[in-house]
């Protein structure tokens, strides 16, 4: 049974490269109707926020990713950590190293003097002597000192790495006994099962560690997935103006969380030339194996064009709901399908799509100048006031269509363009030039509204 996890460090929100990791972890294992586990890597109390590890949940709430059995805090395991430590120094596997702050200094500074790679050079591996007084020490593992190390990866493939370029006798437990990240993952990895491990590129270079610990411990390798980093459109790092920002953020600007998955799926990971998939055909068409080898890159255009897409395809009761909580409350409103068809064709967020949602149901406050000066003519006053007539004439308008029909008879009686009624009536129902039909604005908000914006524009006419 094929077994994954994501792994974050609570230090601060899960950006969107992360969410991306959790995603390929959990697509692969309902691929194989295996396990996905979440862990929260809290061993180091310093640098610990609980508030972000409350975010992390959050976000997997939001985007719809679960996880099996509990969440697991590593804070809540540090007994068993100990007791591998504890095993590992019986065994002779790992040694008390007592070097002192000023000594590790004197190394460092010698070994930059001559060039070297800075790195611990073993002086406490074999020490039987009394230990110096006043030094709490820290625990080191033995690494090999010489020849290779390979790993084996599912996207890079096999990668060598020489002992003595990348290897010293790291530490695996500090000076106040609590385990290091390298340590503790490997532990965690082994006892929970996890035999594939997809994670960023960025953790590339600890795998040698870990190597060392599976080994020290008689632990089986997992198969492992690093998945290039997420660049910007000028090939470098991801930063927080890019994008990569707080997933949760992106719920704020308006953007639905299949939506995102589907962006974040197809950032690395291609089946053919589709670019929509559902959640359901991710599980089905994933694989780790076809991950690009070269870093993807982050497209905002890519992901308004999904997010337009996943809105216009919702049903109006669901994207109704959803509005509620960007300021646009449709409860009731009779039209609601109307103005929803009208306006989600044009909409890229939520957010946008609620702000014209309020502007179609809000008389406007101002008139554009630009729109004002371009729409009004010295026609203009005698054509709404002909409209406002008919209109006030009617009992049976309901249907945008049943409006265009009034305008149609005001163009037919004073023989005008459709332009001399429609952009004056647009301007006294928006204040402004854009938005979806007139006829579909005033069904919408119906006759007693449309009568009340056409007369307050008029009433500036005199």
């Amino acid at each position: 049974m094929v077994v994954t996890r994501f792994a974050p460090s609570p230090t601060g929100y899960l950006h969107i490269g992360g969410l991306r990791t959790a995603l390929f972890s959990w697509l692969w294992a309902r691929h194989n109707n295996g396990k996905f586990v979440l862990r929260i890597e809290d061993t180091d109390q310093s640098r610990n926020n609980e508030a972000a590890a409350r975010a992390i949940v959050e976000a997997f709430e939001w985007v719809g990713l679960d996880h099996d059995g509990e969440i697991v805090y590593q804070s809540q395991r540090m007994e068993i950590y100990k007791m591998y430590i504890e095993q590992l120094l019986d065994e002779g596997k790992a040694y008390k190293c007592y070097m002192s702050k000023e000594e590790l200094d004197a190394l460092r500074e010698a070994q930059s003097a001559r060039k070297e790679r800075p790195r611990y050079d073993g002086r406490y591996r074999d020490f039987t002597g009394a230990p110096p007084e006043g030094i709490d020490p820290v625990i080191r593992i033995k690494a090999p000192t010489e020849g290779t190390i390979t790993v084996f990866d599912g996207i890079k493939g096999e990668v060598v790495f020489n002992v003595a370029d990348i290897l010293d006798d790291f530490i695996i437990a500090r000076s106040d006994g609590t385990p290091t990240y390298n340590f503790v993952v490997a532990v965690d990895d082994a006892l929970m099962g996890i035999n594939e491990v997809i994670r960023g590129d960025d953790h590339f270079s600890n795998t040698p560690k870990q190597l060392v610990v599976y080994e020290a411990l008689g632990f089986k390798t997992p198969v492992f997935y690093h998945v290039p980093m997420i660049h910007n459109a000028d090939g470098k790092k991801l930063s927080k103006r890019d994008g990569a920002t707080d997933v949760m953020a992106y719920k704020e600007m308006g953007y639905l969380p299949e939506a995102l998955l589907n962006f974040l799926v197809r950032l690395g990971w291609s089946h053919g030339d589709q670019e929509i998939f559902s959640l359901e055909e991710m599980k089905a068409l994933f694989n780790p194996a076809d991950i690009n080898k070269s870093a993807s890159v982050y497209n905002i255009d890519k992901l308004d064009w999904l997010n337009a897409h996943y809105i216009k395809n919702m049903h109006n009761d669901d994207l109704a709901e959803h509005l509620k909580a960007y300021g646009a409350d449709l409860e009731g409103h009779d039209k609601k399908e109307i103005l929803l068809d009208a306006l989600k064709e044009r909409a890229k967020t939520l957010k946008s799509l609620a702000e014209m949602v309020n502007e179609v149901l809000s008389d406007p406050l101002e008139y554009d100048p630009k729109a004002r000066k371009k729409a009004l003519k010295a026609d203009s006053k005698s054509i709404l006031g002909a409209f406002v007539q008919m209109l006030e004439e009617r009992d049976d308008l309901h249907l945008p269509s049943d409006y265009h029909g009034v305008m149609e008879e005001v163009v037919e009686a004073m023989e005008i363009g459709f332009g001399k009624i429609g952009m004056p009536l647009r301007l006294a129902l928006m204040g402004k030039l854009s938005g979806p039909g007139v006829d579909t604005i005033m069904a919408v908000i119906g006759k007693d509204a449309a009568l009340r914006r056409i007369r307050k524009l008029l009433a500036t006419l005199d």
